[in-house]
């Protein structure tokens, strides 16, 4: 067994990329698909939540099976890419299969690395729920059936959402304005990422940070369930990270901890797409409609 601190192993474990060699052929999908979406549905692009680079989102309604008394549930998604590449105009292609099942989706950005740090994104990830909350009624959803899901680095700051002291974001916000995370890909332990050389220039992590942004060293959560799924195609290492989250906060806050077959770091996003996919099963079950 390679030791977890070795550079070279490190970096060929968290390199997704290159582990799939069609990766860019299937972001570029990602991107065409998105356009489809975007120039089709009723989506609403570019809405502010707060100050700051990267700090707008894009919403899409629910087109389906809801009752316009009680509102759409809601769920916010948030984009991988290292904390360092990728925009929410990337995975709009998410949010047709969502809208038909009645579900208000909302993708935001966030400030990317290296000029923002990832505690950064992760307080605007807590701004843009608390916009979520205050705004989603006036979109056609009903923002009592939140919760998050979240793809690699977004898997992380789901599920550092799970973990925050709300009150602190805002005094008249719940103590747990979210029903629960999905974590896809999550990285939870972000120390060995200190080790990745192609990877931590831009993070600039220190064992401070680590400490400060990693999951897995955070008591469990007092209220919202996560689940936790990985492609099993992925790297040792991410297979890892998700076993790690259950291990640590236990299967009653992780009653989820999968790996789906024939399910790689980039195609694992086609589970949540489909309406028939393990991933927008457990979406939906996030927001009590499975």
């Amino acid at each position: 067994m390679p030791h977890r601190k070795d550079p070279a192993w490190l970096d060929a474990q968290y390199d997704a990329r290159a582990r799939v060699p069609q990766h860019m052929e299937i972001i570029g999908r990602w991107a065409k698909a998105s356009a489809l979406v975007r120039s089709a549905a009723p989506a609403v692009l570019d809405l502010r939540y707060g100050d700051g680079d990267g700090a707008t989102l894009d919403l899409f309604p629910a087109t389906a099976g809801t009752a316009p008394a009680a509102g759409a549930p809601v769920l916010v998604f948030i984009h991988g890419g290292w904390w360092r590449a990728l925009d929410k105009s990337d995975f709009s292609f998410l949010a047709a299969s969502f809208a038909a099942h009645g579900v208000l989706l909302v993708v935001p950005n966030y400030a990317l690395c290296p000029k923002a740090s990832i505690e950064q994104q992760a307080l605007q990830m807590t701004q843009a729920v608390a916009w979520v909350r205050a705004n989603a009624a006036a979109h056609g959803g009903d923002a009592s059936r939140l919760a998050v899901v979240g793809h690699s680095a977004g898997g992380h700051l789901a599920a550092m959402l799970l973990s925050c002291r709300w009150k602190e974001v805002a005094p008249d916000l719940p103590a747990q304005p979210l029903a629960g995370a999905l974590a896809i890909s999550g990285l939870f332990d972000l120390e060995p990422l200190r080790h990745v050389r192609w990877l931590q220039p831009d993070l600039r992590l220190t064992p401070a940070s680590v400490a400060r942004l990693s999951p897995a060293f955070f008591p469990r959560p007092k209220a919202g369930k996560l689940y936790a799924v990985a492609g099993l195609e992925e790297s040792e290492e991410f297979l890892r990270q998700n076993r790690l989250i259950r291990d640590v906060w236990g299967p009653t806050t992780v009653p989820v901890c999968e790996t789906l077959p024939g399910m790689h770091h980039f195609n694992v996003l086609e589970s949540l797409a489909d309406p028939a996919g393990r991933l927008h099963e457990l979406a939906l079950r996030l927001v009590d409609l499975r």
